[in-house]
């Protein structure tokens, strides 16, 4: 595998900017959506014509548009096989039930696909379920049949996403050697005949049966309570631009409200990190997944988007272990984006475009199409189009708090408290902290209050929230990089007493990892030793030279 390659070739970059807070697309324009969503399965297999079933059903898709052909079953195919299997029969029905609007001919172009002329198309999505083939091979002789160009060599290849090929349905005989701009990128809305030509296409795929449908229903649930959580941001990849895009998301989600994380060091996010509620996950560049996202029972929340920029993501999908694209929807993921070849860095997905996109009410299939500067390349898309992970305001999620998960409910008062403090308002951000920690505390209530009240220089207020940790008998795995978290800062600020107590508690837990047992119990001894107290100290020591040989838990 090719590392990714910076080459600004082809494509400029136009990002939309629009004022935060626009309203999301109204009913009628998504009941519209849906009437013209079409859905592609592979009638050889039963379990994908129930995935589309399933999908039309929890979306209101007619079952009309479900289209069953008798798909090739491999993931990997050749361009005779996608063209005479595929996008040949796929095209025929589009044009016998009038979604493509215009003339099929008879003769077939230098590839073997038939001659068409189309005026235009009512697909709004095409909705590929697995079962339908991932990725078309390259074929040199079909290279080699070509003309002569001045395309850059990296460029001249026909392997490729058979997502971004059936992209170009209506558009006919494009050049498959090499890639095609995208006339959507970084636009609001199509302009021109090429751009409102242009198929947007997304998947329903993953390691299972049940991944897949897990897309659907993470979807709606997200849309339903709305996002509620926090993001993790994993910097310092190979390439500058990379860096440049995902910190442009992070302000963009600093501005709407989120707490989170970044990792600054060439690493990615260790296996100890905090990691809790992670709704936003966008990094790079590592070959397959890890950190925390690989631990034992690591799930999304509901309506998480995440991606990860590396050539490879989506070189398979049916492996909940390799590369990043097929892990993350095993791991309960709405949306990702991935790579099924080499993509070349300015041909991936633009994270911070399809962030802007999502948050100011665009469908996600509108805002990866609008993210992503090629066609006839590499890309896919993973997740219902239909998608609006921004229709619920947080005012609306403040209001109705109580009847959140548990488990998410303190993301949205930690989300509304910051979103106060930014605009100057600290005391009523402190009281809406307040308030949802008396109705119900939690760990990450806790940490938000000390941290807001650190920030305020009420030392003895934040000490006095972090006391809710002592109240916790037990800590789960998950929530141990956060209580490690808490006695930090008890013991940064004086409070090396209660500090003393966590570390003790986290000592006797199952840690993420042996690293950052040790990690904890030498900054316990530390601890000790700055409170006078020679006991513990030697106690945390012994400890830690035990947790060389012995794995953490198994004390």
């Amino acid at each position: 595998m090719r590392r990714l390659a910076t080459l600004c070739v082809l494509l400029g970059v136009l990002a939309v900017t629009r004022a935060p807070g626009a309203a999301p697309s109204g009913e009628s324009r998504l009941a519209d959506l849906k009437a013209r969503t079409l859905i592609l399965v592979n009638s050889r297999q039963p379990e994908s014509v129930a995935l589309g079933e399933f999908y039309a059903g929890q979306r209101g898709i007619p079952r009309a548009n479900l289209i069953a052909l008798p798909l090739p079953e491999a993931e990997t195919i050749t361009w005779r096989t996608f063209i005479d299997q595929v996008w040949q029969p796929l095209q025929d029905r589009l044009f016998v039930h009038n979604w493509l609007e215009g003339v099929a001919g008879e003769s077939l172009d230098a590839y073997g696909r038939r001659r068409v002329s189309v005026i235009g198309h009512r697909i709004a999505y095409l909705v590929v379920c697995r079962g339908v083939p991932l990725r078309i091979e390259h074929d040199p002789l079909l290279l080699a049949a070509t003309k002569a160009t001045r395309t850059p060599e990296q460029f001249r290849t026909n392997q490729g996403a058979v997502d971004a090929e059936l992209s170009l349905l209506a558009l006919g005989a494009y050049d498959i050697n090499g890639l095609v701009p995208n006339p959507l990128f970084g636009r609001e809305h199509a302009a021109g005949l090429n751009a409102e030509l242009i198929v947007k296409v997304a998947r329903l795929d993953g390691p299972s049966w049940a991944d897949a449908r897990r897309l659907v229903t993470s979807a709606l649930d997200g849309e339903r309570q709305g996002l509620a959580g926090r993001y993790y941001i994993d910097l310092k990849g190979p390439h500058p631009d990379g860096d440049h895009w995902l910190e442009a998301a992070q302000q963009q989600l600093e501005e709407l409200g989120f707490e989170g994380d970044t990792e600054t060091t060439s690493a990615t996010f260790g296996a100890a990190a905090r990691c809790d509620a992670p709704v936003f996950y966008f990094g790079w560049y590592a070959s397959a997944l890890n950190g925390p996202f690989a631990r034992a029972g690591f799930t999304f929340p509901p309506g998480a988007i995440a991606l990860h920029i590396h050539s490879a993501s989506a070189v398979t999908l049916r492996s909940a272990t390799a590369g990043w694209s097929g892990p993350l929807v095993a791991r309960g993921v709405a949306a990702t984006v991935g790579n099924v070849f080499e993509p070349y860095l300015q041909f991936t997905h633009r994270p911070d475009i399809l962030l802007n996109r999502l948050a100011h009410g665009a469908t996600l299939g509108d805002a990866a199409y609008a993210a992503l500067p090629a066609l006839s390349w590499q890309a896919i898309l993973l997740g219902d189009p239909l998608y609006r992970p921004f229709a619920v305001s947080v005012e609306e999620q403040v209001q109705r708090i109580a009847q959140l998960p548990p488990a998410l409910a303190p993301y949205v008062a930690i989300r509304e408290a910051r979103r106060l403090e930014r605009a100057g308002k600290g005391d009523d951000a402190r009281a809406v902290l307040r308030k949802e920690f008396r109705r119900a505390p939690s760990l990450p209530l806790a940490l938000a209050l000390a941290q807001l009240e650190l920030r305020r220089n009420d030392v003895n207020a934040a000490i006095a929230a972090l006391e809710f940790l002592r109240a916790l008998s037990s800590y789960r795995v998950e929530d141990w990089p956060q209580a490690r978290i808490g006695a930090q800062l008890l013991a940064e600020h004086g409070a090396r007493a209660t500090a003393l107590q966590i570390y003790s508690a986290l000592a006797a837990a199952p840690a993420p990892s042996r690293e950052a047992c040790i990690a904890l119990l030498n900054e316990a001894r530390q601890t000790a030793e700055a409170a006078g107290d020679q006991v513990r100290a030697l106690e945390f020591a012994r400890l830690a030279s035990d947790a060389v040989t012995v794995p953490p838990g198994g004390r």
